[in-house]
């Protein structure tokens, strides 16, 4: 049985606006739906966008001169794509258990 992979594609926005983008292949054994993967991950991202990449296990996309003064530590959700690529997670995670990890990755930060 065959399933198709799902990439997780996200970018961090620096002080100035400018754009770094990072993209994520998990596996999808259960063929979750790109509408249902984008409503669970919506629940549970700040404001429906926002997520600490880190907290989430996921590569912070900071660029070089990051100044932790103006830098936030904010990442935003862009989109899911099916992919037939293999999965590229360090972690080995299927999409369900990153929504797990997403959900740590957007509590309330102090």
């Amino acid at each position: 049985m065959t399933f198709m992979n799902i990439k997780f594609e996200y970018l961090y926005r620096d002080y100035g606006n400018y754009k770094k983008w990072g993209e994520v292949i998990f596996q999808n054994p259960n063929s979750m739906a790109i509408d249902e993967l984008i409503s669970a991950t919506e629940e549970v991202l700040i404001d429906r966008l926002y997520f600490e990449a880190s907290k989430a296990n996921l590569h912070d996309l900071y660029f070089e001169d990051h100044i932790e003064k103006l830098d936030h530590t904010w990442h935003e959700f862009h989109s899911y794509q099916v992919t037939d690529e293999a999965p590229t997670d360090p972690h080995n995670r299927r999409i369900n258990e990153f929504l797990d990890s997403l959900r740590l990755g957007s509590k309330p930060f102090c």
